[in-house]
């Protein structure tokens, strides 16, 4: 009598390593086989939803291909589905009659209203589910005000979540081994690609294949975040081992290596938050000074902040199509389409912003201090809406994350949820302050590099020294005053 086999779905866990998911399907034998569903609804969703940026789908191509290296390395395998999950899987786990489906939960509404349906399509089948959470470090529920309430306010969230994460004393698993593989009936099905288990996987993996050979991003060379879990273990390893001792302050500086690049790795899983969080305890032990303590304890209030924007769109998933604070949805946006484009494309005629957005256009990547101004300069300067600007983020972004995305943006907008009312940045000042010497702008505007180093950080360009760069779109004292009237207009409101 064969072995009762498991199923168990990836979705933003694409790794073997101290997967909690996949070990709960080990728990149950190691009858256990791998599916990765390819969903239009997320690589090709509606006009009204922004499309999965192409170094985005290069990354997580590019970890797929990998992960089924090393599911087979394992012993087992990881199949490729192409459709709707909702018809795919049961129709995968009644082919290989699987009395169980494990996975793990997500936050993003799309992706809880697409799992109810899949476990209410397995369960009439008359098969388990089981599900549990792993891209956090603590369940979106078990966080909650004194008063039972979701936190809208970051300090008194990180606190709390912090406390919880020390008390658990977080561990991580290695990937498991000694997995059983199909059947040789299914395994012949799939190798020839006939019959309906073989059709569903051959027709899966053409799909990988061919988006990997048209998913169009021209980065992959210069963009700092890699693809798969190994090249996710190495990035942490040289992190914790160098930079990571300096964190606070080089993570502000976009010129210096100071940050981890592990966004991405984060996003799609190859790479697990504990993992992250374990890694800067080992690492303490080894801190020679307060400051090196400090920037360890600054970088896990950076996991707190990726889990803060978690919870806010667990508990509050109506986050995702507009602002937390309702006055702003009565903004008096000026949404210059060609200003738009203008910011887009790196051609403000601020040099700070275009080096950033041409960072962002080329590799696929942009620093997070960067994330920040050039969010600012979008909104209160160029006066355009904040959503746009993160439409923009998820059509170029490596990292594209909706919770951390609409959470940067709206903090950015002062729409979100941020005690302090109104933050506005001034570009120049931000240049002064973390591109003192101008390198991050001459490696990005390339066209800039003979300006003198004070013009080129204020934007304050001579007509004979721009070489065809572009005059500034704006006045950021003209605009600052003015954003500030029309916001008067909706706080009065």
């Amino acid at each position: 009598m064969a072995m009762a086999r498991t199923l168990f779905w990836h979705r933003r866990d694409l790794r073997l390593a101290d997967n909690t998911g996949l070990n709960a399907a080990v728990a149950l034998g190691p009858a256990v086989t791998g599916v990765y569903v390819l969903d239009p609804a997320i690589l090709t969703p509606p006009q009204h939803l922004p499309p999965m940026a192409p170094a985005r789908l290069w990354f997580l191509v590019e970890s797929l291909l990998e992960l089924q290296q090393r599911w087979r390395a394992a012993g087992s395998r990881l199949l490729v589905v192409a459709g709707d999950p909702v018809a795919v899987l049961p129709q995968l786990a009644a082919l290989l009659e699987v009395p169980a489906v494990v996975w793990s939960r997500d936050v993003e509404p799309y992706a809880r209203e697409r799992d109810r349906a899949v476990a209410k399509a397995l369960q009439a089948d008359g098969r388990k589910v089981l599900v549990d959470w792993d891209q956090v470090l603590v369940a979106p529920e078990a966080l909650k005000t004194g008063g039972g309430d979701p936190y809208r306010v970051y300090g008194p969230f990180l606190r709390n979540w912090r406390g919880q994460v020390e008390r658990s004393e977080p561990s991580t698993v290695d990937a498991p081994s000694g997995l059983i593989d199909l059947e040789a009936a299914a395994l012949d099905a799939i190798s020839s690609g006939e019959g309906p288990l073989g059709r569903l996987c051959l027709e899966g993996q053409r799909a990988l294949e061919r988006l990997r050979a048209e998913h169009g991003f021209r980065g992959t060379e210069m963009c700092p975040c890699r693809p798969g879990e190994a090249a996710a273990a190495e990035q942490l390893a040289t992190f914790v081992d160098g930079p990571l001792m300096a964190y606070e302050p080089d993570r502000n500086f976009p010129g210096v290596v100071g940050t981890s690049y592990l966004s991405a790795a984060l996003s799609v899983g190859t790479v697990s938050p504990r993992q992250a969080w374990c890694a800067a305890q080992e690492i303490k032990a080894l801190a020679r000074s307060d400051e090196q303590l400090q920037a360890i304890t600054v970088w896990e209030q950076e996991l707190g902040w990726r889990e803060f924007y978690q919870q806010a769109l667990f508990h509050f998933p109506e986050l995702a199509d507009g602002p937390y604070r309702p006055q702003w949805r009565q903004f008096p946006w000026d949404n210059n389409e060609d200003w738009f484009d203008f910011w887009k494309d790196g051609q403000t005629g601020m040099p700070i912003i275009d080096a950033a957005m041409r960072q962002l256009n080329e590799t696929g990547w942009m620093h997070n201090r960067c994330r920040m101004i050039v969010a600012s300069y979008l909104v209160k300067d160029l006066i355009c809406d904040w959503r746009w600007g993160e439409r923009a983020f998820m059509e170029l972004e490596v990292d594209g994350d909706l919770a951390a995305n609409n959470g940067g943006w709206q903090w950015s907008a002062s729409s979100g949820m941020d005690p302090k009312p109104l933050r506005i940045f001034n570009p120049a000042t931000q240049a002064s302050k973390f591109d003192a010497e101008g390198e991050y702008i001459r490696r990005w505007v390339p066209e800039l590099r003979h300006v003198n180093t004070k013009d080129l950080l204020s934007g304050e360009i001579a007509a004979l020294e721009r070489h065809g760069y572009p005059e500034p779109l704006v006045n950021h004292k003209t605009q600052q005053a003015r954003f500030k009237a029309l916001y008067a207009t909706i706080r009065s409101a």
